[in-house]
């Protein structure tokens, strides 16, 4: 699959909508899992890396109307297949658990891991229980609220650095294995 050409698509600004995460702690919400199980965030040891994305489209490609110019809405399956391509890399740098995270249902979610050839779970938040607790940032699109495109890199249940707006899309895990790599050479 090509990567679309970013420069024709709008970007996303930031619009604050995640400054208030650093350091907060994750609640106590069991998601849905596509390998049949349920993650609750909140209780994973060590580091984890959460990325959250709007939606993949269906195998058919078709997307809501007007769907590419909404900024940073576009570029879910480059995003996904990114961290993917770097899983290896990002558990190498001591993160031993990925997760993508979207309000898509299960069902929907387990065709995309599956096509994509996901070798980590994606997570449901269908009922946007996680995405309001923590208060993340979300936008509408054809009568669907969608999480806009954040990666959040967590230690032992709390947000330990946020990635937002991330684009292009497929950047994203590129960036939080150059953060990752940069934090292994400071003296602890």
């Amino acid at each position: 699959m090509d990567a679309p050409d970013w420069s024709e698509i709008p970007a996303p600004t930031d619009d604050g909508a995640a400054r208030h995460l650093p350091r907060s702690r994750v609640p106590s919400i069991p998601l849905a899992a596509t390998d049949g199980g349920t993650v609750d965030l909140s209780a994973l040891p060590g580091r984890a890396v959460v990325y959250a994305y709007p939606r993949t489209g269906p195998p058919d490609g078709a997307n809501p109307e007007g769907w590419d110019m909404i900024p940073g809405a576009r570029g879910c399956t480059p995003q996904s297949c990114a961290f993917r391509d770097h899983f290896a890399e990002l558990k190498a740098l001591g993160v031993p658990r990925l997760f993508g995270l979207s309000t898509q249902d299960t069902a929907y979610q387990r065709e995309a891991a599956e096509r994509l050839h996901l070798p980590f779970p994606l997570l449901s938040d269908r009922r946007l229980a996680l995405a309001g607790a923590m208060r993340l940032p979300t936008f509408e699109a054809a009568g669907m609220v969608l999480l806009k495109r954040l990666t959040l890199v967590l230690r032992d249940g709390a947000v330990e650095r946020v990635f937002y707006p991330v684009f292009p899309p497929d950047r994203g895990a590129a960036d939080v294995i150059a953060w990752l790599s940069a934090e292994g050479e400071r003296p602890g």
